[in-house]
C-alpha cells in the first residue's frame, strides 16, 4: 500500500512563522522544572473579574433555559447595553439590531471579519509593529498584508495614503489600533476625522482595534473611532470585556459600526457557531450596568504599575515611553544588553537566565526589533523582582539590591 503525507491547506502554509512558540514551549518546560517563571509576556490579566459579575453568572448557570443554544449575533439584551455604553460614553448612536454583533472576544471577531471582507487578490494595510491577529487573519482571509511604518499623526496617513494611491487594485481594508498593542501609542479625536476622509475618499473599509479603549491613565480618555463624523459609513470598532472587566478567559466582545459590515460577521458568524454561553452575555450585562467603577480601579491598578516598570527600565538602562493607555510598557533595549542577538534570542536568554519571561519586539513585525512588550499583569511586587533579575542578569548588580 502507497504511503502519503497528510498536507494542510495552502492557506496554513501561508502563515507566518509564530515567533512566540520558542518562548512559549521554553517557558513550559522551566515551569514543568518548578522554576518560577515571572511571566510578562502575555497580556492574560491575573486581576480577578468583579464579584458582581461572577454572583450574576452563577444565577444564570442555575436557569436551565440559559442551557440551551444561544444565537450568534448576541442576544437582544446585550446588544442593547452595548449601544448604551457606546451613548453615554462616547455619543454614538447605534441600532442594537443592525449596528452591534458579539464575538466570542475581540480576536476572534477580527478574524471573521476579516474572513468576511477579504479574499485572494485582496489586501489590508496594517501598522508595523501590529497585534499578530491584524497580519494572521489576513493571512487565514487568503489575503496580502502591506505593512506600514506605526505612526499616530498625519506623517503616517501620508504613508498610508501613498500605498493607497500606488497600489493596484487598491487596498480592500485598513485596520488601526489605538490605544496600541504593543507600543502603547495612542491618539486625538482629531485623528479619525482624518481617517474617515480617507476610508472615504479611496474607499477603504476601516477596522478599529479597541480593546484597551477604557484602561487608560492620568486622566486621558481614549477617543472612539465611531464617534469621528461619517465613521459608520466607512468601518467598525472591536471592544472587548476581557481587558477593562478583568473577563479574559470568558471570551466575550463586541464589534459594532457599518451594519453591512456587521451583518457579513454575523453571516460568518452563523455558519461558525451558536453563540456565546448565555450566561456569560447576561453576565456581562451586569458589567457594563453596574461595575464601570471597577474599571476605574483596574485602570489605576494598571497605571501604577506602569510607573513602577518605566522605574525599572530607566534603571535598567532602557527606553520606554510614558504610555497614557493599555497593559504594556514597550521598551528599547540597550545594544550592550541585546549583544547584537534578536529580540527573539534575547527573550530567550532572559527566560533562561534571569527567569523573566518578556515579549520580543520582532514578534509584532520588522519595526519591533529592538524593542520588548513588558506585560503589566503581575503585582508590584513582582514586577519589582523581575526588574531586580534582569539587573542582576544584565548590569551584574545583586538581584536583592
Amino acid at each position: 500500500m502507497r504511503s502519503f503525507e497528510v498536507q494542510p491547506s495552502e492557506r496554513i502554509r501561508r502563515l507566518p512563522p509564530y515567533l512566540f512558540a520558542r518562548i512559549n514551549a521554553l517557558k513550559h518546560q522551566k515551569r514543568q522544572q518548578g522554576v518560577d517563571i515571572i511571566d510578562l509576556g502575555m497580556g492574560n490579566p491575573s486581576d480577578p473579574t468583579p464579584e458582581p459579575i461572577v454572583e450574576k453568572l452563577c444565577e444564570a448557570v442555575r436557569d436551565p433555559r440559559n442551557h440551551r443554544y444561544s444565537v450568534s449575533r448576541g442576544i437582544l439584551n446585550l446588544r442593547r447595553d452595548v449601544a448604551r455604553h457606546y451613548r453615554s460614553r462616547y455619543g454614538v448612536e447605534l441600532d442594537p439590531e443592525t449596528e452591534v454583533v458579539a464575538c466570542i472576544g475581540s480576536k476572534e471577531g477580527i478574524s471573521h471579519m476579516l474572513l468576511a471582507m477579504l479574499g485572494p487578490g485582496d489586501t489590508a494595510v496594517v501598522g508595523d509593529p501590529a497585534f499578530p491577529i491584524h497580519v494572521y487573519g489576513v493571512a487565514l482571509a487568503g489575503a496580502n498584508v502591506i505593512s506600514v511604518r506605526l505612526g499616530n499623526d498625519e506623517a503616517f496617513l501620508d504613508r498610508i495614503r501613498y500605498v493607497v494611491e500606488h497600489l493596484y487594485p487598491r487596498p480592500k481594508v485598513l485596520i488601526l489600533n489605538y490605544p496600541h498593542n504593543p507600543t502603547g501609542m495612542t491618539v486625538e479625536a482629531p485623528f479619525y476625522d482624518q481617517v474617515v476622509q480617507l476610508a472615504k475618499a479611496y474607499g477603504v473599509a476601516v477596522i478599529s482595534d479597541f480593546a484597551y479603549g477604557q484602561t487608560c491613565f492620568d486622566g486621558y480618555m481614549a477617543p472612539s473611532f465611531l464617534a469621528a463624523d461619517g465613521a459608520k459609513d466607512v468601518g467598525v470598532e472591536f471592544t472587548t470585556m476581557s481587558k477593562p472587566y478583568n473577563m479574559a478567559g470568558w471570551r466575550i466582545g463586541f464589534c459594532a459600526g457599518n451594519r453591512t459590515m456587521i451583518e457579513a460577521l454575523s453571516t460568518i458568524k452563523g455558519y461558525y457557531d451558536y453563540g456565546i454561553f448565555q450566561p456569560v452575555q447576561i453576565a456581562s450585562i451586569i458589567a457594563m450596568r453596574h461595575c464601570q467603577q471597577f474599571v476605574e480601579e483596574q485602570a489605576k491598578i494598571y497605571q501604577d504599575r506602569r510607573d513602577v516598570v518605566i522605574a525599572g527600565c530607566e534603571r535598567l538602562g532602557w527606553k520606554a515611553d510614558r504610555c497614557r493607555a493599555g497593559m504594556f510598557v514597550w521598551a528599547r533595549v540597550k545594544d550592550e544588553h541585546l549583544k547584537g542577538q534578536s529580540t527573539i534570542d534575547f527573550a530567550m536568554r532572559m527566560l533562561e537566565e534571569a527567569e523573566v519571561a518578556l515579549a520580543p519586539g520582532r514578534a509584532f513585525g520588522e519595526n519591533g526589533e529592538g524593542y520588548v512588550r513588558i506585560a503589566l499583569v503581575e503585582n508590584e511586587q513582582r514586577l519589582r523582582q523581575a526588574i531586580r533579575q534582569l539587573d542582576h542578569v544584565l548590569n551584574k548588580r545583586a538581584v536583592k539590591a
